[in-house]
């Protein structure tokens, strides 16, 4: 499978990165914690199947001090013990927004419950941007059929511009 279309090596694809990667700085810069925000995008790519973003989110999270069993189960965060009550919260949430046509309701209302019994105000608008641009990230990726494997973690460092 051929990458279909090079998005940052086109003058709109740049453009729209540059402006994406500025959105994802707020999230970042959000108190929501980034081990969290690493696991979320992790999960979101697994599901969407979306390659480049596996491989960035899982380098990006290593990079930051992740172990090597906690992202390895990710996947099945269900069946493991490795994670806090509220990083399977944000898990859930990370899974329900991003399986929204699976479910008639969309996110659960236990699933939501769950989430503010460990989340602030800011730490939920957080989650929930992240869960958006995750789902959106990984759609631009796999429309076109961008490959994970080559990934750096730190590469988009100066992609973005500082506030």
């Amino acid at each position: 499978m051929e990458t279909r279309l090079d998005l940052m090596n086109n003058e709109i694809g740049t453009r729209f990165g540059k402006r994406f990667a500025n959105l994802g700085q707020v999230i970042e810069r959000s108190p929501l914690p980034k081990p969290t925000q690493e696991l979320v995008s992790l999960r979101a790519s697994q599901i969407n199947g979306c390659g480049w973003c596996v491989d960035l989110h899982t380098k990006e999270a290593a990079a930051a001090g992740e172990t090597v069993v906690r992202l390895s189960l990710v996947a099945v965060w269900r069946e493991s013990t490795v994670f806090t009550e509220a990083e399977r919260a944000a898990l859930a949430l990370a899974e329900e927004g991003t399986r929204l046509a699976d479910a008639q309701e969309g996110v659960s209302d236990e699933t939501w419950a769950r989430v503010r019994e460990h989340y602030d105000d800011d730490q939920v608008t957080a989650l929930v941007a992240l869960v958006a641009m995750i789902n959106a990230a990984n759609r631009l990726a796999v429309i076109v059929h961008q490959r994970g494997g080559a990934y750096v973690a730190g590469m988009f460092a100066a992609f973005t511009e500082r506030e």
